[in-house]
């Protein structure tokens, strides 16, 4: 039997697991005051606060430390790798902690995971982070030779959910087509073609539909006049577009329950902000029919706003032509972090190196 901690800390919250094996013996989300994170400059700089979190989760769950046969934490913003269940090794921390990547709550991950591991004398590993880039050379060009279309997507969850649903129609996930949504925070559309990601939007950085926190991809000419404007810094448009883009920026919330609640009231305040978000999910959708030639085994929609049936109702009449459309709402993470390291440990898959 496996014992396995898995860690996956956010922007205002780490989430911690305990697994015997596949089994979920114990899970927490703990909140973090934001009031309590303003005192660190980098993200990096959160990982003893944070690491304290996971030792308080283990003491209360009777959990030894030593007792741990691998942690396990969500992999951050890294240079582009391929799918699959990492070691985390030096290089992976030093690029982690520098945020030369990018700085994410997510890059906490793989650093906590280390110092648990190591008090442990086990490993720590990370699996399937955002950074997974299976794309096809040709959606990666743009317009402009100096810019490349980038892979940064919700892989794990996104894989997860596709593999569940190949496991429902009864077939191999790496022998079928999939349109996978992940709508969360930040939403990303994926073409799964026969277990690759052959491409998705840059859910991070202004690609694809805006979401309950983020713009989405925007006119490049009227972005250009709002940085020449004088009214933002560089780092005041970048929250501008994520994190205060989207729906909060439309709506005032970011709580997109509230928004669906109030159009299937019928009250009419959000509704528009309801159906365009409708409408670019379906869009990024629909797209993807061209990209997988009309091969497609499933549309899958997943995330916290699956479970949105109203939301599910009105993509579906969109984009059901396409192909059958399957829903597996929430968020899809411990579970396939734990089994990332199960897949390991019964050598069902190959341990990566960073």
């Amino acid at each position: 039997m496996n014992k396995i901690l898995v860690i996956n800390p956010g922007s205002t919250s780490t989430k911690l697991a305990y697994f015997e094996d596949l089994e979920k013996m114990a899970q927490v989300s703990v909140d973090h005051d934001s009031e309590d994170l303003k005192v660190f400059e980098k993200v990096a700089d959160q990982s003893d606060f944070r690491l304290e979190c996971v030792k308080t989760f283990l003491n209360d769950n009777n959990v030894k430390i030593k007792s741990l046969d691998a942690v396990v934490g969500r992999g951050g913003l890294l240079r582009p790798i391929e799918s699959g269940t990492y070691l985390v090794n030096d290089t992976m921390i030093a690029d982690l902690k520098s945020g030369q990547y990018g700085e994410h709550a997510s890059n906490l991950g793989g650093v906590i995971a280390h110092s648990i591991a190591t008090e442990a004398g086990c490993s720590a590993y990370i699996v399937d982070p955002v950074v997974v880039d299976e794309m096809d050379d040709v959606a990666r060009v743009s317009g402009t030779p100096e810019i490349e279309r980038r892979s940064i997507f919700h892989a794990l969850n996104q894989k997860s959910a596709a593999r569940e649903v190949a496991a429902r129609l009864g077939k191999d996930y790496n022998k079928c087509n999939f349109i996978v949504a992940h709508m969360g925070g930040g939403i990303s559309v994926g073409a799964h073609c026969q277990g690759r990601v052959i491409d998705v939007n840059n859910a991070l950085d202004g690609d694809g539909p805006f979401s309950p926190e983020r713009a989405g991809g925007l006119p490049v000419g009227q972005i250009m006049k709002l940085c020449f404007s004088g009214k933002y810094t560089l780092d005041e448009l970048k929250r501008h577009f994520v994190g205060k883009g989207g729906v909060v920026a439309l709506a005032g919330t970011n709580d997109f329950k509230k928004i669906g609640d109030a159009y299937v009231a019928g009250n009419g305040e959000y509704d528009w902000v309801f159906e365009a978000m409708v409408y670019q999910v379906s869009q990024e959708i629909a797209k993807h029919g061209a990209t997988l030639k009309g091969k497609i085994d499933a549309i899958i929609m997943t995330g916290g706003i699956a479970y949105d049936k109203e939301f599910n109702k009105l993509v579906t009449e969109r984009v059901g032509f396409i192909a059958p459309v399957e829903i597996v709402p929430g968020e899809r993470e411990m579970l396939p972090l734990a089994g990332g390291y199960v897949s390991i440990a019964e050598g069902r898959e190959t341990v990566k190196e960073y």
